[in-house]
């Protein structure tokens, strides 16, 4: 037996801090993240490190809790209020992987407007002659317009980045005086009629959901990039392919998708000029091992009975709970 606090790890952690953890903590890793499986392991664990989706009812049993931790920025996959209501505080990273999402988003635009992999496969094998005319079709970013919906920690790094490029950068946020100067504040119509690229990199609420439907897509410029790297409802999924399909969008990156993981059976595996990707825009040996960092270190401050900074309910610390 052993009288330290026992933290569940739904998913492993960078192998330089997972040792860092073990030196106060007794570590379980879940076997798989299943509800069945998280809530039997929740049920017995006095802190946890979220990397997968949390079922709603995850906490009910969970009578030794005493801290939650996002691996990472989106707290989308935890039920905040029922851990709020449990007097559970939750922290998440804000800013920890922020610079990889944005060189995704940079590195999707370049993807897909270079087709690079395209020119590629084709000197490999049909030879010089056959490959090199497929460079005509590309585009350069710079003198484009770069729409970003959602200009927080990753929209704004990813701004700085395309107005480094050239790009003029406009943007759609709620606080609209918060914008770097480099950014110019527009509507929602004004941004996707406008843009030659627009990124969605808001979080999913009830405002953005759906944000991105037919009659958007409709608006957009003969050739523009969508590039998704919110959340897979965040779009209308169909309408996106059909517009694939009818060339009324030119390209398209999606990260992130309604259903996680992608089965291999889906409609998107069709779709013309279509980046996929396993919802791995913020993973990079760097951001990873700074994620376990800041994982580990609230975790630990938060069994320590501390109240670090990014706790995105604090309100659990005001009065009793359970």
């Amino acid at each position: 037996m052993t009288d330290k606090p026992r933290v569940l790890l739904t998913n492993a952690i960078h192998p330089q801090w997972r040792p860092v953890l073990q030196q106060h903590c007794e570590v379980v890793v879940a076997d798989d993240t299943t509800p069945a499986t998280l809530a039997r392991l929740v049920a017995h664990v006095d802190g946890l490190i979220v990397r997968a989706q949390l079922a709603p009812d995850v906490f009910e049993n969970a009578t030794r809790l005493r801290a939650v931790v996002r691996h990472g920025v989106g707290l989308d996959m935890i039920p905040v209020a029922a851990a709020t209501v449990l007097g559970i505080p939750v922290a998440n990273l804000p800013g920890s992987n922020s610079a990889a999402v944005a060189e995704y988003c940079i590195a999707a635009m370049l993807h897909l407007r270079r087709g690079l992999a395209g020119i590629d496969a084709r000197l490999r094998s049909n030879g010089w002659a056959a490959a090199r005319p497929l460079a005509d079709g590309g585009a350069e970013l710079g003198g484009s317009v770069c729409g970003i919906v959602g200009v927080g920690g990753v929209g704004t790094r990813l701004a700085a980045a395309a107005a480094g490029l050239g790009m003029r950068v406009v943007g759609l946020t709620r606080r609209p005086e918060s914008l770097p100067a480099h950014v110019t504040a527009t509507t929602k119509e004004a941004l996707f009629a406008q843009a030659d690229v627009v990124v969605l990199c808001c979080p999913l609420n009830d405002r953005t959901r759906g944000l991105v439907d037919a009659a958007t897509l409709a608006t957009m410029k003969p050739g523009a990039i969508l590039i998704n790297v919110s959340r897979g409802p965040v779009i209308d999924t169909a309408a996106v392919l059909a517009a694939l399909r009818d060339g009324r969008l030119g390209s398209a990156a999606l990260d992130v998708h309604d259903r996680q993981p992608l089965q291999g059976d889906e409609e998107l595996f069709n779709a013309p000029r279509l980046l996929l990707t396993p919802h791995v825009a913020g993973i990079t040996a760097t951001s990873m091992e700074g994620m376990s960092r800041g994982a580990v270190e609230t975790m630990l401050a938060l069994l320590r009975g501390e109240r670090p900074s990014n706790i995105v309910n604090p309100e659990v610390f005001l009065g009793p709970h359970r």
